[in-house]
């Protein structure tokens, strides 16, 4: 089974895009998928990665899974949790995406509220990446499930917690996927019912255990 997985990310430049790729496959390899890993997409913009599955899920053969990954841009209901494609499809606004013919909600997964929610899940990661120093963990937005926190209270508190680090404030573009490539998957997943929801199907799709990313 080629399970390839179109994330939004990466932006319109290609250096970037490298380095979201790189970001995942090395997170991912955290995970335990070194050895049989899906191929990364980075597809910049939400609605970019919408139509590049929509194009694979078109031409896709019984040996191909596409998946698509983006960020929720908010909570997501109780109800939504197993049915992200209600989720994106009850969004007000350009960050709405409808759901293609045909696609299983088993082939939509969110970053909620959005990637740098995952961060939150491994602080220490965090404190190594920017210098324990000058790193203020205080500053980052406290609650024991990071999927209920805020998008703009998770970036905020990053942009606060890294203001007088020598790798300068917290910067999507400079330092997001070098960051998700240093997270401990394992935490991300006990953290994040969409991670572990995610991984589950990986692991199922490409033939391997499903109690746990290797530890």
């Amino acid at each position: 089974m080629k399970v390839t997985i179109y994330v939004e990310g990466g932006g319109d430049h290609e250096n970037l895009r490298t380095s979201c790729r790189k970001g995942f496959r090395l997170f991912l390899e955290k995970a335990g998928f070194r050895g049989k890993m899906p191929a990364i997409m980075a597809c910049g913009s939400r609605h970019e990665a919408l139509s590049k599955f929509s194009l694979a899920l078109l031409s896709a053969d019984s040996n191909q899974f596409p998946i698509l990954l983006v960020d929720s841009e908010g909570p997501v209901r109780a109800e939504h949790r197993e049915s992200p494609w209600d989720h994106l499809g009850a969004i007000v606004g350009p960050d709405r995406l409808a759901r293609p013919d045909g696609a299983l909600n088993d082939q939509a997964y969110l970053m909620v509220q959005c990637m740098e929610s995952w961060f939150l899940a491994d602080r220490d990661s965090l404190g190594e990446f920017f210098g324990r120093q000058q790193f203020r963990a205080e500053s980052l937005p406290h609650g024991d499930d990071v999927e209920a926190i805020a998008r703009q209270r998770v970036i905020d508190g990053l942009v606060h917690a890294t203001r007088t680090c020598k790798k300068g404030k917290y910067d999507k573009g400079k330092h997001s996927f070098e960051i998700l490539a240093g997270l401990r998957a394992d935490r991300v997943e006990a953290a994040s019912v969409q991670v572990k929801r995610l991984f589950d199907e990986l692991r199922a799709r490409l033939g391997l255990r499903t109690e746990g990313p290797n530890r």
